[in-house]
């Protein structure tokens, strides 16, 4: 909802052109249908990422890769 919100903000400056792009898309989890993502870098399932600029809590942001985090039950 944001990028869309941001989209349109945009959009009202009159740009020669925009578009969209994403690292990791998972379409079946937008809120908008009609959001026009022209880039998209992997279609990902529902799971959480960290590494490469992701974090959890702070921590695994510099990591050189994406790994899927793995939450411990407490």
């Amino acid at each position: 909802m944001t990028l869309n919100y941001l989209r349109k903000l945009l959009a009202l400056r009159r740009p020669a052109s925009l578009a969209i792009a994403t690292l990791l898309d998972r379409p079946y989890r937008r809120l908008v249908d009609d959001l026009p993502v022209r880039y998209v870098g992997f279609v990902v399932p529902d799971e959480y990422f960290v590494g490469y600029g992701f974090d959890l809590d702070e921590r695994h942001r510099n990591l050189p890769e994406l790994r899927v985090a793995k939450f411990r039950r407490t």
